[in-house]
């Protein structure tokens, strides 16, 4: 399965957590809750074109990025979220 995939291949990097349970809107409110700073949303478009969404947990935007700029694209997140 593609989500497990990027799962294992982020923890390699990044502390990750991964969350299949309820709706994708009760999964962002957990993580928000929790404090997550990334969701990584993994759908039928992640299927046909090899990316996913990243959601920003303080400004909720939501960008697509290819799963092989994954990895990069959240260290650049990181280094400009201060």
């Amino acid at each position: 399965e593609l989500a497990r995939k990027i799962t294992a291949d982020l923890k390699n990097h990044y502390k990750v957590l991964y969350d299949q349970q309820g709706s994708i809107g009760k999964r962002y409110y957990r993580q928000d809750e929790a404090g997550t700073p990334f969701g990584i949303t993994v759908d039928y478009q992640s299927l046909d074109d090899q990316t996913v969404t990243l959601r920003h947990r303080d400004s909720q935007k939501q960008d697509r990025v290819l799963i092989a700029a994954l990895v990069d694209k959240i260290g650049v997140e990181i280094q400009n979220w201060s």
